[in-house]
């Protein structure tokens, strides 16, 4: 796997509100913000360009939302912006894709000249997928951090419901599987960047 000297780390939803699992309930994968941190330390020491994005939520009673300490990026994504030599933006968002956030993510990748990105974050199956999707989309290549995100489980249509880690492994067969990305865990792409 080569990954580009230029490749743009996509943090996605990095937030204390996930700590809550009072709301969310039982989530999967323990090691997937080590794994985050992981790789943003790779991205920063090599210069790379990162982009963190926090979920602005609208709902009244959402951990995520806007003026509510959950809202805020968990401590040690906190610690860590604003540390790297490279190209750092932040976008704000209030649904599911950070290509639909502001600033324009998609903008602000042409301008530097990125055409491929790496995903992380929470959700696997929320917006974390779904900026992988649109980015496949896009055109970008992109690849999917597995192991450096993490869901909660769900209930669907008809009594339907999944668990955390039913619905992870599905969202990287959809990707993976959908030619939207390839999904990598964070030791192949931290070899790849040079970490």
């Amino acid at each position: 796997m080569d990954i580009a000297e230029n490749a743009a780390l996509v943090v996605v939803d990095v937030q204390k509100g996930f700590e809550e699992l009072g709301f969310w309930g039982e989530r999967n994968n323990p090691e997937a913000d080590d794994n985050i941190a992981a790789l943003i330390d790779v991205w920063q020491a090599s210069g790379r360009p990162v982009v963190f994005v926090r979920h602005d939520s609208s709902g009244p009673r959402s951990p995520l939302r806007t003026g509510y300490q959950g809202n805020d990026f968990k401590e040690y994504v906190q610690e860590r912006r604003g540390r790297g030599p490279g190209a750092e933006l932040l976008v704000t968002k209030t649904v599911n894709s950070a290509f639909l956030g502001t600033p324009d993510l998609g903008a602000w990748l042409t301008a530097q000249g990125i055409t491929q990105i790496v995903v992380a974050g929470i959700q696997t199956n929320m917006c974390a997928e779904t900026t992988a999707r649109m980015g496949g989309n896009l055109g970008y290549d992109v690849l999917f951090a597995y192991d450096a995100t993490y869901t909660f489980g769900l209930e669907g249509p008809f009594g339907w419901r999944r668990s955390a880690e039913e619905l992870a492994q599905a969202s990287a067969v959809s990707l993976h599987g959908g030619g939207f990305a390839r999904v990598v865990t964070t030791k192949e792409i931290v070899g790849a960047a040079g970490g």
